[in-house]
């Protein structure tokens, strides 16, 4: 009883621990890099930045009063509304000229820079005069006109308004027509009149007539009064404000001033306060009058008084309903574009809502939506109860204490709310220029800072709005500041602006910015995310702007980027290289900084640095470094030097960084463009001279195989056309050493191969890239070649530069050198020995047989490209330059949001969900294997469930553990069926060369969203993902690399040979070699090669994934080896096993502690080792031959093919389960001998391959229910 209640618990923790060791898996090959395309975002056109900024230099105040003469046409109430500027008229004799001195004061406090001229009660002639000279003075900029008409009579319907005679006995009527040529543009009007509504109808008659007038040329001769006349787009650009609509007379009420719209737009705080008392609300805070609130404490400028804050907030509440309110580009030519315009708009906003409660509707032209009723406005209304509140007490009490309105405080709060649930498919928050106000305030200010930067943080649309609410000369501003609390906000702040426009480089040189930046990034105390958003604003900064690159030069940017790029964070190297590779671009001031500082040298510690973004920026940065103008003998050196760093990452396991290589080496070939046509001539002729002795002797020339860059002049790729896959011998050569001891020619040749070896990679960008400079210089040197020797005399051939400083040279100074006597010419440099000198100076006899190859160019090809260009000369280099789009992809990471959690790590996000079901499936599948597992070892396994016939002969075949489907590897592709519904669901192209098939597959992060893996026999890997997809575009190459090179072709061949560890993230790859690679696919490079010692091929490979020490190696010739890989590559091999006489089909290592090494070679004989000693524990022979064997990882059975047309299945005790002949069905006919088998990872399900291109799965007898 109690066994059967502990199994149910037992199964329980192990399914926990099931689970949880798919959560805790790898996920590789799953980085930005391999998810994303790497280019740039799309360039948005910024609408943020006014395209010009304007002022209004010059104000016209026009008053017709007439005081003491009411105007005809109006009959006004007793008592009646006579403040005029809060002055009463008829308080003196010279009340109008104190009116008129009262709101040019008014409007000074708005722009007090402007030119103000005043015109009371004017004639015609004056009101011309005035405007003429102010046009002219103001040119291009903005003149106002403002007008008074409460005493003359209102505007009439033929669009005149009134002025006097000189003996201001007659009314004069003064055309808004004419007053518009005066006037000119750009110009804005305001019209305080009863019936001013009908002023701005006519005056869009007027402009329109003006228009067709000019269009038409009918008004070409003689323009009225003799003006000038402005230009038809000039017309447009003015703003009018009216005091009221086209039939409504202005508010009479004696407790308001006359002026009253007046009033709203130049005093609009003090109206506030009266209109504030006058309505029933003022009852809410009691003892408040009129008269008091005239004697509100405080400045208006200054916020820490009360009427300094009023205004503060008014001024946020009126920017915030403008801008809610009004489209983008209105708001900015109103709000943003001129201060003057600017606040008359903010007040008009309140002159609508108090105007509309006395039956006035204002005007405007451009018109804006109704805002009178906006919520903001009970915002301010609150704000004046909490500050009234307070007036009696601070009146009475001269040490009482204002407390100040928590309004910024509350409106912060409710952003922060938004933010909360914020998103782009939402509103923008209402409260966002509130917080453009509180930025320059010292109490909200870091509050408002963070808040921002997590708007910002959004996306690049929250930074276009936080752009066009005006955020932009604020932050700015604030670089002024030394608050050390402030730096990791602002830096963030800029790095978000920048990303989305960098335009703002010129401001912030302009204004020093810079400089700030320079102290961040040099602050030992700043985290190194804030020092890196620092480099990457100042990478924005020098971006091709000359200007930056010389602030930042002169700000010592350079060393301070140096010093630290040994730092911990990943992300700080590679942006530090950016910075570094974007400061010295076309740039030779720079660059010679840098030779100085050993920049180059500093930088090439870094190519074999663990993050492929940053080996990426460092090429790219080295790439840059290569001089473009100065040609001097010192900077050929470094150059040189440069490119034999650039060319020792050739083969580097990521594409991200062989594109940037390729993208280096354009750069240096475009430098020494002829030194390389010479190389290439030099080596197309020693081509054909070795392709002729191939033929005469039968024989293929063999190829170097050490790494040295010392004798590379001598070993070269077996192809002297482009490529075309055509089968011939080639060697992918990798370069790694100093210019110490080599000749210029051996650089060049170095980096010519280099350039060769990426054009026939497996990626097919980065070859694409490669072969446009590979063909062109192959086009240069077919035209230029001769039928005699090329190189006759090489110190004129190549001119060296001549001998550098008595310094050392460190990564490549390269000495003044050439060819030695004895390589004088082509024949005598090609060598049949090929030998490689060790360090010590011996020579290694060892020759390495030749390898299979691919050519760049078909000879059809060439012949037929150099044909159609013989009559021209061949393009130059420059014009076939190759780039890339990652730097613009680099700064796309500061673009998204950072602070958000990913998609991957957020709980909630659907691709978690998807994550979670697929986990739960992956362990529903894991316990219902387990039943099988158990009975397998005793139970017959060949019940055909799938049978279908391929479209290759299969090479490989892999069950997916968790999903239905098996992939099937032929020579040149992968079909995927549905073995359980006997569908076929895909087939994809492996886009491999020709004459080359596929050697090995495998299901990468097959837990999670799978990724295959393809392993060819030329040593090149392919990754793909979306391999299920249908058409020729539904797959995506994740990553290609070439995993082994310098494949020993033998008379059998291994091919390449693969073992991927999910759990580890490592890649162990051999083959036709004699070693065994050892790729990092986090790193994506090559953590160690281990010499297998062996003299033939490695054709199996087993590792313990958990251990992730012992690895072992079964060979060509019948040995077993096992490798410790924690040890030195000389002491690894801890244990060879030589029982077995003949080619290792397999070796397995078993799971658990007490897991035995079991291996099986083609002469039948099964045999299981024991860890610790030589000689093997249990032999089992099974039938001579065997083309293929299998074990299962779980369960107790073992599968072996024969060629005599049958499959054998097997216990580990020997015990022949099943022998599988024939197809199922009447009549089933023989099966093929078995190409490649493949067991279920869990299930207890065999499929086979066959020679005749049948693919089969095998099950064990389905349980009845």
């Amino acid at each position: 009883m109690s066994s059967e209640l502990e199994v149910p618990f037992i199964n329980e923790i192990h399914e926990e621990e099931e689970e949880a060791s798919d959560w805790d898996l790898l996920i590789a090959f799953n980085e930005l890099r391999h998810r994303e395309k790497i280019q740039g975002s799309k360039k948005v056109a910024q609408t943020w930045r006014m395209k010009e900024r304007m002022k209004t230099v010059s104000v016209a105040l026009v008053l017709c009063l007439n005081v003491g003469v009411d105007p005809p046409d109006v009959v006004k109430t007793s008592p009646c509304a006579r403040l005029e500027c809060w002055i009463d008229p008829l308080s003196s004799q010279k009340a109008l000229e104190a009116i008129g001195a009262n709101l040019q004061k008014q409007y000074e406090r708005w722009q007090p820079r402007a030119r103000y001229k005043q015109s009371l009660d004017p004639t015609v002639d004056e009101v011309k005069k005035l405007c003429s000279s102010l046009r002219r003075n103001a040119k291009e900029e903005r003149v106002l006109f403002h007008y008074n008409g409460h005493g003359v009579p209102k505007p009439t319907v033929n669009g005149e308004i009134w002025v006097f005679n000189k003996s201001y006995t007659q009314y004069i009527p003064l055309s808004v027509y004419d007053l518009q040529t005066w006037m000119g543009s750009p110009s804005i009007y305001v019209y305080d009149c009863s019936n001013a509504g009908i002023i701005i109808e006519l005056f869009r008659q007027f402009s329109q007539q003006r228009e067709s007038e000019l269009e038409s040329g009918l008004n070409g001769s003689t323009p009225r009064f003799g003006s000038p006349t402005p230009a038809v787009s000039s017309v447009r650009n003015c703003i009018q404000l009216a005091a009221c609509g086209v039939s409504e007379l202005l508010p009479m009420n004696s407790e308001l001033p006359a002026d009253l719209f007046t009033s709203c737009l130049t005093t609009p705080i003090r109206i506030a306060l009266k209109w504030y008392v006058l309505q029933n609300t003022g009852r809410l805070v009691p003892n408040i009058t009129l008269d008091l609130v005239d004697k509100v404490p405080g400045q208006l400028n200054d916020r820490r008084t009360m009427l300094g804050e009023l205004n503060w907030i008014f001024t946020a509440i009126t920017d915030t309903i403008a801008w809610n309110t009004l489209p983008r580009e209105l708001f900015q030519k109103l709000f943003r574009q001129d201060l003057l315009v600017a606040s008359l708009f903010r007040n008009f906003l309140l002159a609508e809502r108090i105007m509309r409660s006395y039956n006035c509707t204002p005007m405007s032209s451009p018109r804006l939506p109704p805002t009178y009723q906006h919520p903001m406005w009970q915002a301010w209304d609150l704000a004046l109860d909490i500050c009234l509140q307070q007036l009696p007490t601070l009146l009475e009490d001269e040490n009482a204490q204002f407390h100040h309105s928590p309004f910024f405080t509350e409106q912060l709060t409710a952003f922060q709310v938004w933010l909360s649930y914020g998103s782009e498919k939402r509103n923008p928050p209402e409260q966002l220029p509130i917080v453009l106000q509180v930025l320059l305030s010292q109490v909200h200010r870091l509050r408002a800072l963070d808040l921002l930067g997590r708007f910002l943080d959004l996306g690049p649309w929250a930074v276009s709005l936080a752009l066009s609410v005006g955020i932009f000369p604020y932050v700015l501003k604030l670089l002024q500041s030394s608050a050390r609390e402030l730096r990791p906000l602002l830096v963030f702040i800029w790095a978000k602006i920048l990303s989305v426009d960098s335009s703002c480089q010129t401001d912030l040189v302009k204004d020093n910015g810079h400089k700030y930046f320079l102290s961040v990034l040099a602050d030992p105390y700043m985290p190194a995310e804030h020092r890196t958003m620092a480099a990457f604003v100042l990478a924005m900064i020098v971006n091709d702007y000359k200007n930056g690159q010389d602030a930042a030069l002169q700000g010592n940017v350079i060393a301070t980027c140096l010093e630290q790029l040994s730092d911990p964070s990943p992300s700080l190297r590679q942006w530090l290289a950016l910075c570094l590779g974007k400061v010295w671009s076309n740039f030779d001031n720079a660059r010679w900084c840098g030779v100085r500082d050993r920049a180059h040298e500093k930088l090439s510690v870094l190519l074999n640095d663990p993050s492929p973004e940053v080996r990426a920026s460092v090429v790219f940065a080295l790439g840059t470094f290569i001089s473009v103008t100065d040609r001097s003998d010192q900077a050929n050196n470094i150059d040189l030097g440069v490119g034999m760093m650039l060319a020792s990452v050739g083969n580097d396991g990521s594409p991200l960084v062989r594109k940037e290589v390729v993208v280096a080496l354009s750069s240096l070939v475009q430098q020494f463009e002829s030194q390389f046509t010479n190389v290439v001539v030099q080596w197309m002729e020693e081509e054909k001279q070795k392709e002729k002795s191939a033929t005469v002797t039968g024989e293929v020339p063999a190829l170097q195989s050490s790494n040295s860059t010392a004798n590379m002049g001598g070993s070269f790729i077996s192809s002297s056309d482009s490529y075309s896959g055509e089968s011939t011998t080639v060697r992918r050569t990798y370069s790694s050493s100093t210019l110490a001891g080599t000749t210029f020619s051996s650089v060049y040749m170095t980096v010519w191969k280099v350039l060769v070896q990426l054009a026939m990679g497996p990626h097919r960008e980065v070859a694409d890239m490669a072969k446009q400079i590979v063909n062109t210089l192959k086009l240069k040197a077919s035209l230029s070649a001769r039928p005699t020797h090329v190189i006759q005399n090489p110190k004129t051939c190549y001119s060296a530069p001549s001998s550098p400083s008595n310094t050392a040279p460190i990564h490549g100074t390269p000495p003044q050198n050439h060819f030695p006597e004895d390589h004088s010419t082509p024949g005598s440099q090609m060598r049949r020995d090929y030998s490689s000198p060790h360090l010590s100076g011996k020579v290694n006899s060892y020759t390495s047989p030749h390898v299979r190859g691919k050519k760049l160019l078909s000879e059809r090809n060439s012949s037929s490209l150099i044909h159609e260009e013989k009559e021209e000369e061949p393009k130059s280099l420059k014009s076939t330059s190759v780039t890339t789009e990652f730097f613009d992809w680099s700064c796309r990471h500061f673009a998204q949001p950072l602070m958000r959690l990913s998609e991957e790590q957020d709980p909630e996000s659907s691709s978690h969900h998807r994550r979670e079901f697929r986990f739960l499936r992956n362990n529903n599948v894991r316990q219902e294997a387990r039943e099988e597992q158990i009975r397998a070892g005793f139970n017959r396994l060949d019940v055909e469930v799938f049978v279908n016939k391929n479209q290759g002969i299969p090479s490989v075949i892999k069950f997916h553990p968790y999903e239905g489907h098996v992939a099937v590897a032929d020579k040149d592709g992968i079909c995927f069926w549905d073995w359980e519904q006997g569908t076929k669901i895909n087939y994809i192209y492996n886009e491999n060369l020709k004459n080359t098939k596929i050697s090995a597959m495998d299901f990468i992060n097959p837990h999670d969203e799978s990724l295959l893996l393809c392993g060819t026999d030329d040593g090149s890997v392919r990754i793909w993902r979306n391999y299920l997809s249908e058409g020729y575009d539904g797959k995506e190459l994740v990553t290609a690399f070439q995993a082994i090179s310098d494949l020993i072709p033998t008379v059998r061949r291994a091919g390449l040979v693969l073992d991927w560890e999910q759990e580890s993230g490592m890649l162990l790859a051999s083959g036709d070699v004699r070693i065994i690679r050892i790729w990092d696919s986090q790193r994506e490079t090559k953590v160690q090669d281990i010499p297998t010692g062996a003299e033939s091929c490695v054709t199996s490979l087993a590792s313990d994934s958990f251990g992730r020490s012992l690895l072992i190696a079964g060979c060509g010739d019948g040995s077993v080896r096992l490798f410790d890989r924690r040890l030195a590559p000389s002491e690894c091999r801890v244990m060879t096993l030589r029982e077995h006489n003949r080619w290792v089909v397999k070796v397995h290592l078993q799971k658990g502690s007490e897991g035995k090494i079991v291996s099986a070679s083609n002469a039948g004989d099964v045999r299981f080792w024991d860890p610790r000693f030589t000689e093997s524990v249990r032999t089992l022979n099974l039938t001579q031959g065997i083309t293929a064997l299998e074990i299962h990882k779980h369960a107790d059975v073992l599968a072996c093919g024969s060629p005599n047309q049958f499959i054998g299945v097997y216990n580990t005790s020997g015990d022949n389960l099943s022998t599988i002949k024939y197809h199922e069905g009447f009549l089933g006919q023989r099966i093929g001998a078995a190409s490649c088998l493949a067991f279920h990872p869990y299930k207890v399900k065999l499929a086979a391959g066959s020679t005749d291109s049948f693919i089969s799965v095998y099950s064990t007898p389905v349980k009845r229910s």
